[in-house]
């Protein structure tokens, strides 16, 4: 488990990346940018993060936590969203940078796969139950989409608002997706 003083300096490697991030690409930008940036040694990165991009995935994480918090405790899932891109909003220059990149280990990946399991999570505590394998594929194709189209609006410049972005992904749930959540009191 992490100390407070270890979360402190993920926060501050995290912000020194957010500081770097905003005149190079992610791709241009090294672990001693960074370290230097945040004025620690390249040890004390390495000891909490394998790379860049698992100090990228580690700070979504944080982001992703606090958005999808409320639902867990029982807000709905159109909530939870406009929380989420909210906060993606909030650091725009951060997401811009992360969701260009392509390479392993990459934001829009984790962000897919935190979703999914997030989602397939919630389900089961809610139901009871597994999804089906049909069900289970529909929720793939569903996170999918969602994260193709959260990647688009925060690229062309999120001209969409928070809710009107979080109702177009309610409307593109597939049906038997949004039966189920309907059903289970989340959405």
């Amino acid at each position: 488990m992490d100390t407070e003083k270890s979360q402190d300096l993920k926060y501050r490697l995290a912000a020194a990346l957010k500081q770097c991030m905003s005149n190079n690409k992610v791709e241009n930008i090294t672990v001693k940018q960074i370290v230097s940036t945040c004025g620690v040694s390249r040890q004390s990165f390495y000891r909490n993060f394998i790379d860049k991009y698992d100090l990228i995935n580690w700070y979504f994480d944080r982001l992703l936590d606090l958005s999808f918090q409320a639902m867990s405790e029982g807000e709905n899932i159109r909530s939870g969203l406009c929380r989420k891109f909210a906060y993606i909003r909030a650091e725009k220059v951060f997401f811009a940078a992360a969701f260009r990149v392509d390479e392993q280990n990459n934001l829009k990946e984790h962000d897919f796969s935190a979703i999914q399991n997030f989602y397939r999570h919630l389900i089961r505590s809610r139901s009871n139950e597994e999804l089906t394998a049909r069900d289970d594929k529909l929720l793939e194709l569903y996170c999918q989409m969602s994260i193709y189209m959260t990647v688009q609006w925060v690229l062309h410049g999120m001209v969409m608002s928070d809710s009107e972005l979080a109702d177009l992904l309610i409307d593109a749930m597939p049906p038997r997706i949004h039966e189920l959540f309907l059903r289970l009191e989340i959405l």
